[in-house]
């Protein structure tokens, strides 16, 4: 056995592991940094986290952010005027038609917020979901909203979608961008998390259709059985890397 699978069956008995820097998903994306990617869009974008981490490793990029919850809407916007007018913020929820949706904010944790309602087996493995309220927002589709902006975008895309299993619905709303997209970041559930909420085949069953292929996932979440509970799934488009 070498020193380096020795170091890392060691690392391995207290729950870690070990990667090379250069590899990480957190600095590739999976190769996406190869990607020459020019405009962002961030569905989900809740307080910026993920519109911070793609600027930062796509610093000439635009960024289009949407987000219909208030409170975090007002902290990624106010991150938004400190980016000298590249990130464009629109405080809606997406989906695959024009109209108002009730919202199920969750009070305690933001992010895990949804138009779909939570399951029990969700307030089960993550209580922070019980406490909710419901509001009404505006609803609207990506081709719509960004049909303006357009002319103002490059081939090299990167479409990012965290909505809590309403994924499907955003992206047969955003045709039209995905085929001028290069790549797709999906958060997908495999435990029943909401009621009729997108799962993995149909997700990628779609992104097929669209020449997409899938290429791993930039990040997971397990349960304490050590079952993956959740995960951010990448596609490509199939000339993309060519």
């Amino acid at each position: 056995m070498t020193i380096k699978h020795n170091l890392r069956k060691l690392v391995n008995k207290f729950g870690l592991d070990i990667i090379r820097i250069n590899q990480s998903p957190q600095l590739t994306m999976l190769g996406l940094s190869n990607l020459n990617i020019h405009t962002i869009i961030d569905c989900g974008a809740n307080k910026g986290q993920f519109a911070k981490l793609s600027s930062d490793l796509f610093p000439s990029a635009k960024l289009f952010c949407f987000e219909p919850i208030e409170e975090a809407f007002e902290e990624l916007n106010l991150w938004a005027k400190t980016q000298n007018k590249r990130v464009h913020c629109f405080k809606l929820a997406l989906g695959d038609e024009e109209g108002e949706i009730e919202m199920h904010q969750h009070d305690e944790h933001s992010q895990s917020s949804s138009i779909l309602t939570t399951t029990s087996h969700a307030h089960q493995i993550y209580p922070q979901t019980k406490k909710q309220s419901i509001h009404t927002v505006r609803l609207s589709t990506l081709d719509n909203v960004l049909s303006s902006y357009l002319s103002e975008m490059s081939q090299n895309i990167l479409l990012k979608l965290d909505v809590q299993g309403y994924e499907d619905r955003v992206l047969a709303g955003g045709v039209g961008i995905l085929k001028k997209a290069s790549a797709c970041i999906l958060e997908v559930s495999n435990d029943s998390l909401y009621v009729g909420q997108a799962d993995f085949y149909q997700l990628t069953s779609f992104l097929y259709e669209m020449n997409y292929i899938y290429a791993g996932n930039l990040d997971q979440i397990y349960g304490p059985d050590g079952r993956v509970i959740f995960f951010d799934a990448l596609y490509i488009k199939k000339d993309a890397r060519r």
